[in-house]
């Protein structure tokens, strides 16, 4: 195995708290390990107990251990879309060879220069996503290296969270013993791939169901344009069901998962399940299609929620129509009724891995194949060596099973800015 083909990716969500140990082998993703632990501590996308979630941290992360063997040490961190906001920008530098031929020097100078722009105290950059480079007036470049010019211009969209919010994520990283190895936008990573190369060219609203919340994030011309978050997700649905049935939460949970339908003209009104009822040695019984009304009519409420923040975000038209990813997304139905409400095309996207095939593991799959995606842009050195972070109170380091090499810092500021944060929040 090519160690720096290894990546380890971080999704901590409302609901669950993922970890996934992945290879890339000529840009095919291997899953080999996997954690997911129910999250404490998370709330609606935002972290509310540091300890509770440093401890699901830890739990998710020795399941994905137990199963390669591998001691992981380092990861790749997806941020919520919470508070965030994107800008464009654009960086112009001047190309330094003898023979004008642009380099990785002139694209890390170009990346770096666009970042240039003052950052309001209260926030923070996470990342930078080219939209074009032009050489010389010469526009809509993919990759100008290689190419002979004066003048190197970018144009990049910058996205940026609160800081608070962020520090909060890197101090429980920093608590579960794990340095990083980059950070992105949560929806970034998953919707990059989850779209097709159509849907993300035509105009998709992405919208990832979670538990505490649900993230919309809308695609043009092959570019990130929009993201929103509603504070409303499939924990409001499990709490509907726990409410009307008078049964407990946990119960609950396992009603929907295991009976619930969200198109209640689908639902079956023959077989009954029993309900344990709270406080009682008793049971009632109901139907699949009496669980149906429920979730439906929170499921209904959540995309008119949907089609209120598409239109405060600007957003009039979706020829690619709406794809739907996430934990809620595996309710039977839910696309029939999406269809209904949104008025547009929808589907329902699901990773096809083994051992991950689920919506909720969307953008755990996103950030593994989103990293290896710009190492494999900007380039990666092969006498790299794991990045080493100076934080305050971090724990003592253990013996590793097993070391992967990290990317240099070629990546100019993409790379190495996860360092630059931590160095910044805890030295």
């Amino acid at each position: 195995m090519n160690q720096q083909d290894l990546y380890i990716s971080l999704d901590i969500g409302s609901s669950s708290i993922k970890v996934l140990i992945g290879e890339m082998s000529d840009g095919q993703l291997h899953v080999i390990g996997v954690g997911n632990v129910k999250s404490n501590g998370v709330r609606k996308g935002a972290i509310v107990d540091i300890d509770a979630t440093v401890q699901s941290i830890r739990k998710a992360i020795e399941q994905a251990e137990r199963m390669t063997g591998y001691q992981i040490n380092e990861v790749v961190l997806g941020v919520p879309a919470n508070q965030t906001m994107l800008q464009l920008v654009k960086g112009v530098v001047a190309v330094n060879s003898e023979n004008r031929e642009i380099t990785d020097d002139d694209l890390d100078r170009v990346v770096e220069s666009a970042q240039v722009m003052s950052i309001p105290p209260e926030r923070e950059l996470v990342n930078i996503i080219p939209r074009q480079f032009i050489v010389d007036n010469l526009d809509e470049i993919k990759d100008p290296r290689g190419m002979i010019g004066i003048r190197l211009e970018m144009d990049a969209t910058m996205i940026t969270t609160s800081k608070t919010l962020l520090h909060n994520v890197l101090r429980c990283v920093e608590r579960a013993g794990l340095s990083i190895r980059e950070i992105y936008l949560q929806p970034l990573a998953a919707g990059f791939f989850a779209l097709t190369e159509d849907e993300k060219n035509q105009g998709t609203a992405f919208v990832d169901l979670g538990g505490g919340s649900t993230t919309i994030t809308v695609f043009e011309e092959g570019l990130l344009t929009h993201t929103g978050v509603i504070p409303v997700g499939g924990d409001h649905i499990t709490k509907d069901i726990s409410i009307v049935l008078k049964t407990p939460t946990e119960q609950a949970e396992q009603i929907k998962h295991q009976f619930g339908h969200a198109f209640y003209d689908d639902a079956s009104d023959d077989e009954l399940f029993e309900v344990p009822v709270v406080g009682t040695d008793s049971t009632d019984q109901y139907s699949q299609r009496f669980i149906a009304e429920i979730i439906g009519a929170r499921l209904e409420e959540l995309f008119e929620l949907v089609i209120d923040e598409l239109a405060r975000l600007g957003v009039r038209d979706l020829p690619g129509g709406v794809v739907l990813t996430g934990g809620v997304a595996k309710l039977e139905g839910i696309a029939q009724l999406a269809r209904q409400i949104l008025q547009t095309r929808v589907r329902i996207y699901t990773p096809d891995y083994i051992g991950v095939r689920e919506p909720s593991f969307t953008t755990a799959v996103g950030l593994i194949r989103y990293a290896y995606l710009e190492d494999d842009f900007y380039g990666k050195s092969t006498n790299a060596q794991p990045l080493e972070y100076s934080v305050v109170g971090s724990p003592a380091a253990t013996p590793k099973k097993q070391e992967y090499a990290a990317p240099s810092e070629s990546k100019g500021s993409v790379i190495g800015r996860a360092k630059k944060l931590f160095d910044k929040f805890f030295d």
